[in-house]
Order: structure tokens, then sequence, then C-alpha cells
């Protein structure tokens, strides 16, 4: 029995040291390469084998107003941390205690961007912690703007819909250059949950949502 015990923890920490061999050895290469496909574009087409609209775009050829109503909607402190906002996070656990269920994440752009290359949306203890050194590891050999860029070409904004410049496509007919403050802002507002506001556009929330994240765009500081 004490046997097979070992035998199962040598298996489980040989299976972890491989993922993060992978994870590391992704991140060297996406460190100059596009990011073509993500762990969450594989789960989305698999599910349905339906194609996945995505276009990579260089980050000088996405609007800054977009740039600004990214950082301003899921991380206002993102050129300033080194991957976690500790203040966020205490925020977020306060607000799911006093609620007793979660209503808040506090991730910030590298850990999001993380969960998104590498993982499912699963919950679950273990793939928080994988999710961490994920992060850790991008935040030191990636810059700043080598990170935003990636999260701006790999979030979903709607079913099958990944990336700023697919987005921008299909809901305004235009490239992701040549967004404008109000229609940056309308993208940023949806990430919450891109499948349903892609089907309710005009949603209170979205509205809502949408206002502030134009008064702090102005604000927000961006990498470059």
């Amino acid at each position: 029995m004490k046997a097979f015990i070992v035998r199962s923890l040598l298996i489980i920490v040989s299976i972890l040291i491989i993922i993060q061999l992978w994870i590391f050895c992704s991140l060297a290469w996406w460190r100059t390469h596009p990011v073509e496909n993500t762990m969450f574009m594989r789960w989305t087409y698999f599910s349905d084998f339906k194609p996945i609209q995505h276009q990579w775009r260089d980050y000088d050829q996405i609007s800054d107003n977009f740039k600004h109503a990214i950082v301003a909607a899921e991380d206002a402190k993102f050129v300033d941390h080194h991957g976690f906002d500790w203040d966020g996070i205490e925020f977020a656990l306060q607000r799911n205690l006093k609620k007793d269920k979660v209503v808040a994440g506090g991730s910030t752009i590298s850990q999001q961007l993380a969960k998104n290359l590498f993982f499912y949306n699963r919950r679950s203890v273990i793939r928080k912690g994988q999710e961490a050194i994920a992060t850790t590891m991008m935040e030191r050999m990636w810059s700043k703007q080598r990170i935003l860029e990636a999260y701006m070409n790999s979030v979903e904004f709607g079913d099958h819909i990944y990336g700023v410049d697919a987005a921008a496509q299909h809901y305004f007919g235009k490239s992701a250059r040549n967004l404008s403050r109000e229609q940056a802002a309308f993208l940023a507002a949806i990430l919450p949950n891109p499948k349903y506001y892609q089907q309710h556009p005009n949603d209170r929330k979205v509205t809502y949502r949408k206002g502030l994240i134009l008064k702090y765009m102005r604000s927000t500081r961006i990498p470059g």
C-alpha cells in the first residue's frame, strides 16, 4: 500500500513537472511568435467543430483606445504589479465571503491570459496553483507590452470570436486599428459575459459598464 502511494505521488509530481516544462517552452516560443491557438480556443472548437474567428494583430496595429479601455475594465494596476494584484484579491475574497458565493475573481490581465493560454474554466485548487506558476513565469519572461498584446489577441468576445481584431470586424466591420473610444469601451464592457452580451448588446449592465470604462480610460497607463 505504501509503495502504491509513493508511486502515485511520483506520477503526479512528474505530470506537474511536464506541464511546467510545456508552459515554459510555450512561453519561450510565444515571446517572438504570434499566439495562434489557446487552450480556450481548442476547447471551443472541439465542442462543435465550428471555425474560430481569430486574427493576430501586433501591438501597434491595435487602437490605443482599446488598450486604455481593456486596462480600465480589467486591470487598472496592470503596469505596476508583477502578475498579482493583492489588494484586488483581498477585495474579491471579502465580497465572496459577504455574498457566500463567488461574485468576484480579482484576477489580473496576466492571470487571465495564463488561464486562457494553458488551462480551462473549471475551478480547482490545482488549476489555480498551476495558473499562479504560469503567471509568474510569464511576468519574468515577457514584457508588459507583450502580455497585453497577447491578451488582446486571445480573449473571448462572443461565440467563437477571439481577439480584438475578430471582435472589431464582427461588431463594427472595421479593423482593431480603427476602433473609436465608444467602440473600444463597448468591447471591453462585454468581457465578463461575452456570449450573453453578444445577443444582448443593449443590456443595462453593458451600458453602465461602458460608461465607467469611458470615464476611467484617460487615467489608465498602458505599456509602450
